[in-house]
């Protein structure tokens, strides 16, 4: 026992200091890529993990420099990877929060890499040499294509709900119905914005019926505005009844107060000439007379994150001057991006063609049956005989709380476990899937990890890392 002690103690205080390795010319070269602190934190860490292994050991094994070198090394490529990582979103939600929403279009990469890496104009007036409007950039696109008279941008729907109502009533009532009370992912609730927003909220109707009464009779001297709310993630059916919003507008009027009408997802063309469900746009909005009409920027639009108030030119101006306008603005790249992607909706022909977002929402069941058809040997080469792969019928969705009743036709590649515990294999096949270089996220579907190729752009890329793929068994 002695003996063994002592012959791991010695072990430990055999191991090279960190000047000594830091003399090594594998190690100068890590300090030259990444940074003597790193480094040098790097060599702590693993000589720490050698000597609390030697202080459990029976008999002490000789110290491997080259192999303790290559785990530093491997180690800090590790640790420098970029924490943002591209992914395959075979989820089959188009625009799922959690995997960065809208993909946008090459244009609007460019536009975001030269407003990075040069000055632009941001706040100033070319013409004039004097301070410009951050918002000038978009409001000309927003305002041709909503018909409206001004428009602001802010980093996202939830701050332009805020901002609005903030400006608009602050210590003062709003009226909502009761049925559009929304929350959305995150623990964002109507409620709660205007509570923050210090206003005050007077519910209006019931949760299924709600009558242009109900509004007449709840306006007061306090009323600062009506709302409306679009229930963009549930649906309410059956005996039901709602206000439209030409009516909400004429009420609204009548008392000299604004509507409000937070679209929540929002988007600039009919979805239905493109062969989809129809979703409220601003410009309806504005044309059965909403006074300000706020949506996101990076849902069904498909750009980058941000909130998007239209309307009249006299509220908007108030709303632009508000304090809080600044702590909620975006940035260059924000602007870069957006006024890219607005731009491409001027030319509705080429619109499906350079917009990802309305691409993939628009391809046909058909094209992705035969991409799956393609892809399926390779993906059954890949598991070999731990998995029975086949083309399956599915269904894809819009995703971030976009039509929700609605589902998209689609096609897949199914990949069932042959072991009988299908559950937690179908979970190691999922696991062997995002740990490929190019993570793939699908989802699990009685028993099998299902992958939905809706979203699927380059399969080229995708049975190029498959050869990676190593499936427990």
């Amino acid at each position: 026992m002695a003996t063994a002690l002592n012959t791991a103690s010695a072990a430990r205080r055999a191991l090279p200091s960190i000047d000594r390795l830091l003399n090594d010319s594998r190690v100068a070269s890590l300090v030259a890529r990444y940074g003597r602190p790193h480094v040098v934190q790097t060599l702590r860490d693993g000589l720490e993990a050698q000597r609390t292994a030697l202080a459990g050991a029976n008999a002490a094994a000789a110290f491997d420099e080259d192999a303790f070198v290559d785990a530093c090394t491997a180690r800090l490529a590790a640790d420098t990877q970029p924490s943002l990582k591209p992914v395959c979103n075979l989820t089959g939600t188009v625009l799922h929060t959690n995997l960065g929403r809208a993909v946008m279009p090459r244009c609007a990469a460019e536009a975001v890499m030269q407003a990075m890496t040069q000055p632009v104009n941001l706040e100033f007036d070319l013409e004039g040499a004097a301070r410009g409007e951050r918002d000038s950039h978009i409001e000309r696109w927003l305002t041709r294509l909503t018909g409206a008279e001004a428009a602001a941008v802010v980093n996202n729907n939830a701050a332009a709900v805020y901002l609005t109502l903030n400006t608009l009533a602050l210590k003062r009532e709003v009226l909502v119905s009761r049925g559009e009370l929304i929350e959305i992912g995150g623990a964002f609730r109507i409620p709660d914005i205007m509570s923050r927003a210090g206003c005050k909220l007077r519910e209006i109707g019931t949760t299924n019926r709600t009558h242009l009464r109900d509004y007449a009779e709840a306006i007061q001297p306090t009323t600062a505005a009506l709302m409306k709310v679009h229930t963009s993630n549930y649906a309410i059916q059956g005996f039901t009844a709602s206000v439209a919003e030409a009516d909400l507008a004429r009420l609204a009027h009548e008392h000299a107060v604004p509507l409000i009408v937070d679209l929540g997802s929002g988007m600039l063309v009919d979805l239905q000439e493109y062969g989809l469900p129809h979703e409220p746009t601003p410009a309806e909005a504005l044309a059965q007379g909403a006074d300000v009409v706020t949506f996101s920027g990076d849902k069904l639009l498909g750009g980058p994150q941000a909130g998007l108030i239209v309307g009249r030119k006299a509220l908007v101006a108030r709303i632009k001057k508000n304090p809080m306008k600044r702590a909620l603005r975006v940035d260059k790249m924000t602007l870069a991006a957006l006024d890219a992607v607005l731009q491409l909706y001027s030319n509705p022909v080429r619109l499906r063609e350079e917009l990802p977002t309305l691409r993939m929402l628009t391809r046909t069941c058909e094209d992705i049956e035969q991409q799956a058809a393609r892809l399926a040997p390779h993906v059954a080469a890949a598991v070999g005989d731990t998995a029975h792969v086949q083309v399956v019928a599915c269904s894809s969705q819009i995703g971030s709380g976009s039509l929700p009743v609605d589902s998209l036709p689609s096609a897949g590649i199914a990949v069932t476990p042959q072991a009988r515990t299908k559950g937690s294999a179908a979970q190691r096949i999922a696991s062997a899937f995002r740990a490929l270089p190019v993570p793939v996220i699908g989802r699990i579907k009685d028993g099998a990890f299902l992958m939905d190729l809706r979203c699927l752009d380059d399969e080229n890329a995708f049975v190029a890392q498959l050869a990676g793929l190593k499936v427990r068994a």
